[in-house]
């Protein structure tokens, strides 16, 4: 069943670019971005991450906390974390929990080709783990203001 605004976000464990576990209930009382993204190091996925980098303060002094999430390993993580300087954890799916979790794989059609994979998409989420706003038509160069507000 495909998530809406007002649904509460559904549980998750995931590990970080270190390892460590993270879970939904970390973030309690706090406001979160869970922004799901195809690759580490591609253009489009960088161009996003640093748009978020970039504004993390503005992210940081309304309350939210971002997580990136991907299906990419751990060290991939790492040296995508450590080359662009992002202050958000990203979290590790191979197994692909998260996306099924939140249904962003499916099919896509790029450069003339169908295929399947994770659908760019941002879950913002709010203190009490309610989905206030989903983002599937995501502007990497300005996906911050996507999610704030001009």
């Amino acid at each position: 069943m495909k998530l809406k605004p007002g649904d509460k976000a559904p549980y998750f464990e995931a590990r970080n670019q270190d390892g460590r576990l993270l879970k939904l209930s970390d973030f309690q009382g706090k406001k979160l971005v869970l922004y799901f993204y195809p690759k580490d190091n591609t253009p489009t996925c960088t161009v996003e991450a640093c748009n978020l980098r970039d504004n993390y303060t503005k992210f940081r002094q309304v309350g939210y906390e971002i997580l990136g999430v991907s299906t990419d390993s751990e060290k991939s993580h790492q040296r995508f974390r450590e080359k662009f300087k992002l202050p958000f954890d990203l979290l590790e799916d191979t197994g692909q929990q998260l996306v099924n979790l939140f249904d962003v794989w499916g099919e896509k059609f790029t450069f003339g080709k169908h295929y399947m994979g994770l659908k760019r998409t941002t879950f913002v989420i709010d203190e009490n783990g309610i989905i206030t706003d989903i983002i599937e038509d995501v502007k990497s160069k300005n996906h911050s203001e996507q999610i704030l507000g001009a």
